[in-house]
């Protein structure tokens, strides 16, 4: 394509977008068509309007914060038919949106959770549309504790309005998550507690008349036959729609399809007049290598599947953070009655995150923020270590668990200070798996807490001479130097705060052996601010919310994605505490979270770019299946028995890094040789050109870059993955015969003295480097986050930028679009100068980012059980966890 046509196309799409940005609603395919036609007369243009077309509803979608969806391009299904049905009336949306108006939701807020729940229902089916049987299968991709139970919910109220009468809402895999889903969907959607003591109206209840749909299940019970019964409810009863809210377990969902089939199925065994949706809460769990018979996936799978089978009309709409849900990776056959995969072959809608959302990209990738929040754990191998049995003793706990509390404790204060002192506050410790563990680590904390209360009573109104003789109070004192001092108050205003921390602060052990139960809304109706200090293992990890969450401790290593993202209870909302909040974690947690933070951000631009070439979601699932993060996810599953596993790998928009370098001085001498070598010839025959970081070599012959690769020398732990990425290089070739070389030397680097050598970038080394010549890098980085920048031209980074878009045009620009504008191969060459003890430098390495788009191109990849011990680290297994909920 000539440079005019793609100047031209980007002039008719920025036109484009900015004449739909002033619409007042989010405009439909065919206006942006019509508009698009228009504007391309004027400019000429008799060229392909598609790709415009659908960039232009892109930018338009995230601009308005409505997220992005990726559909069956194939499918005859009209999404526009909840605005063609005039006679719908919204009764239980309005109302809910009533209700989050009065829980102090920002209108703003309420109106994009609005539109983005009406255009999640378009996707469904209209529940009066012709036809005997349908069924349709979606799934929404949102953020950890970023609202998907509002979302899901004014999707089912929406639902409701529209037609559907019977609603099944699976809620994770424990008992207190599915009474916490109970209680928010009394409140927001049934308007009546469902509590049998206590039937009263609640939530959006109490507006007179409001038509109170019917539940089978209740706060204290999940789904029996017996509660059924007692609800003295019939399905065909349908004056108004029933839900129930379940766990999902293989004994509830089988009670659940065996009362449908035996109460109410006709003749043929289908439930033929009743339109019903399904919506499975953390589609991606019970965790994929589960070995509880009771959260196997495949058989849960299986009876949701067999459930949506009783209904001729049904709709299965599955919501997770995690997008390497097993619903993409398990293609394993099922039985006949299982009739269709679960897999969302109709629609996939990836979720914007609010502006206000204290996210993953605040708390690991952006290196500002993430100084401040996420913190180092160094010291609790000796005192807690990760492998450790459910008799460990605990002798004592780690001094960094201390700080953590001192810092909680000074929060608190400020936060009172702030005007907060009726809002909820919470320090999260989440240490062992082990319910002996747990209730040790209570006992150390309820011990320290106690002397730093009677510390600060004796002394907060003291002059401080006198007060920070005590040794508690100085821990405190220093929790504030080293963390608040920014905060907005001195230490002459936190210090007399400190004694009414103590009013509502309490202790509680969180696992289903307790009895203690961590109970917010209790003190709201009393407008109290609940001081809790929660420790526990795995029930702490999967979706309860925890109030307020301030500070946060987890010392747990497990590499399975679904847990880790669900064990960052730290993301959500933190209205006007977010510079208070910290994240204590191990340097293999941030190293990992941030790996997985960068891997679902690629995701979500996948989903984008896929929408903007027309392919659908079986596309994605493909991908999803040869991202090379999968292999965690797949391999634990099927190697168990220990046998090798071949997987199908596609690096298509990903960024290969030697991020485990040789320490070996010969290595380093010979790679510098060769980057020298190299940068003599040009590059086969290019010339340089500068870079604000370097120079770069543009439109380089890959077949040299091959070449440089394989003389590169790797660590030998690093040589599989080197050589993959030349196998990828070949297989992409006949398409993308040339790549840019960027040889990165910054400005002000030491080293540059020799002719032909690159100047050094600094990198600290991390703890416990593993055995043999070789360094693990942070974060498994070498590149810095904007590298990929280098050597485009401003057009191309203006065009990255419209790419990021973001609500009101301000997205965050990051690697993965400079990577789609770029659109070939990119190699990255840097010298690294170690700062630690432990190694010498200057050390080579390497990157290379792939373009998307070659989403069927894929390379075989070998994994054996070696490969998974040194990719998972210790066994973290949630699902062998002692404090699993029965």
């Amino acid at each position: 394509m000539s440079g005019t046509i793609i100047t031209e196309e980007r002039n008719i799409a920025n036109a484009l977008i900015s004449g739909l940005a002033n619409l007042p609603d989010v405009p439909t395919r065919d206006q942006v068509e019509e508009k698009a036609k228009q504007i391309a007369a004027i400019f000429g243009y008799a060229g392909d309007l598609r790709n415009i077309i659908t960039e232009a509803m892109i930018s338009v979608d995230t601009r308005m914060g409505a997220g992005v969806s990726l559909v069956d391009v194939t499918a005859k299904h009209d999404d526009q038919w909840v605005r063609k049905r005039e006679d719908i009336t919204w009764t239980y949306a309005n109302a809910y949106e009533n209700f989050l108006l009065k829980e102090g939701w920002a209108p703003r807020m309420v109106q994009s959770l609005s539109d983005v729940t009406s255009r999640i229902l378009g996707h469904l089916q209209d529940p009066h549309s012709e036809g005997t049987t349908w069924n349709r299968r979606g799934l929404v991709i949102g953020h950890v504790q970023s609202g998907k139970t509002a979302n899901y919910t004014g999707l089912i109220a929406r639902a409701a309005d529209a037609g559907y009468k019977f609603v099944i809402v699976i809620a994770g895999i424990h008992n207190n998550l599915r009474r916490q889903t109970q209680e928010r969907i009394d409140e927001a959607f049934i308007g009546r507690s469902s509590d049998p003591e206590d039937r009263r109206s609640i939530g959006v209840g109490l507006d007179p008349g409001y038509p109170h749909p019917a539940t089978l299940t209740n706060t204290h019970e999940d789904f029996n036959k017996n509660t059924a019964a007692k609800s003295g409810w019939k399905i065909n009863d349908f004056s108004k729609p029933i839900i129930l809210v379940i766990k999902k377990n293989v004994t509830t969902l089988t009670a659940l399809h065996k009362w449908l089939k035996a109460l109410n199925a006709e003749g043929d065994g289908r439930i033929s007049d009743v339109p019903m949706l399904l919506i499975d809460d953390e589609a991606d769990n019970a965790s994929i290598n589960t070995n509880k018979e009771d959260l196997d996936p495949t058989r849960t799978n299986a009876m949701i599947r067999r459930i949506l089978g009783l209904f001729a009309k049904s709709c299965y709409v599955g919501y997770t953070a995690t997008p390497f849900a097993n619903i993409f990776i398990n293609p394993d056959g099922y039985d006949d009655d299982v009739r269709e995969e679960l897999f969302p072959r109709d629609f996939i809608y990836c979720l914007d995150a609010p502006t206000t959302y204290f996210g993953a990209e605040k708390v690991f990738l952006n290196e500002e923020t993430s100084q401040r929040i996420a913190k180092p754990i160094d010291d609790c191998e000796d005192f807690i270590p990760y492998a450790h049995k459910r008799d460990n003793p605990v002798p004592e706990l780690p001094p960094s668990l201390y700080r953590a509390l001192d810092e909680f404790i000074v929060a608190r204060a400020i936060r009172n200070l702030r005007g907060h002192a009726n809002k909820h506050c919470s320090l999260m410790i989440n240490v062992s798996r082990f319910v002996p563990v747990q209730k040790a680590v209570r006992d150390f904390i309820s011990l320290r807490e106690k002397k730093i209360r009677e510390a600060v009573q004796a002394n907060y109104m003291m002059p401080e001479s006198v007060s920070l003789a005590n040794t508690y109070m100085q821990g405190l004192k220093q929790a504030f130097d080293a963390e608040y001092a920014a905060a907005g108050f001195t230490w002459a205003e936190v210090q007399p705060a400190l004694n009414d921390v103590f009013d509502h602060l309490h202790i509680y052990v969180i696992n289903s052996k307790s009895d203690e139960v961590l109970d917010y809304t209790k003190y709201e109706k009393e407008g109290i601010g609940l001081t809790a200090i929660a420790v526990g293992g795995l029930s702490l990890s999967r979706g309860l919310t925890i109030g307020g969450l301030t500070v946060s401790y987890m010392y747990r290593n497990t590499k399975m994605y679904d847990t880790l993202m669900q064990m960052g209870r730290w993301f959500g909302y933190r209205p006007g505490f977010e510079d208070l909040c910290r994240v204590h974690l191990s340097r293999d947690s941030i190293n990992w979270y941030s790996h997985i933070a960068d891997a679902a951000e690629e995701l979500t631009q996948q989903v984008k770019r896929m929408r903007r070439d027309g392919l659908s979601p079986k596309d994605f699932g493909l991908y999803v299946r040869s991202h090379p993060d999968s292999l965690l996810i797949t391999a634990t599953n099927k190697m168990r028995s220990g046998q090798e596993v071949t997987v199908e790998q596609s690096f298509s928009g990903r960024l290969r890094e030697s991020y485990i370098v040789s320490t070996d001085p010969d290595v380093n001498i010979r790679n510098f040789g060769l980057i020298a070598e190299h940068w003599k010839g040009g590059f086969g025959g290019r010339s340089e050109e500068l870079t604000e970081k370097g120079i770069i070599f543009k439109d380089v012959p890959v077949e040299v870059i091959e070449d440089f690769l394989t003389r590169f020398e790797c660590h030998s732990t690093f040589a599989g993955q080197k050589s993959d990425v030349v196998t990828y290089l070949e297989r992409i070739a006949e398409k993308r015969p040339v790549a840019d070389v960027l040889l990165i030397s910054p400005a002000g680097g030491s080293g540059d003295e020799k002719p032909f050598a690159l100047r050094n970038q600094v990198r600290v080394v991390g703890k416990d480097q593993p055995n043999g010549a070789s360094w693990r890098l942070n974060k498994d980085r070498v590149a810095s986050r904007g590298d990929e920048k280098l050597g485009l031209s401003d057009t191309q980074r203006k065009e990255a930028e419209t790419l990021a878009g973001g609500e009101d045009g301000t997205g965050a620009v990051s690697d993965t679009h400079y990577r789609m504008v770029r659109n070939k191969p990119l190699l990255m060459i840097h010298s690294l100068e170690p700062r630690g003890e432990a190694v010498k430098g200057p050390i080579a390495a390497f990157g290379v980012s792939f373009p998307y788009g070659d989403y069927s191109t894929t390379i075989n990849v070998v994994v054996n059980k070696v490969w998974l011990q040194q990719m998972q680290g210790y066994d973290d297994n949630p699902d062998d966890e002692e404090d699993y909920d029965a």
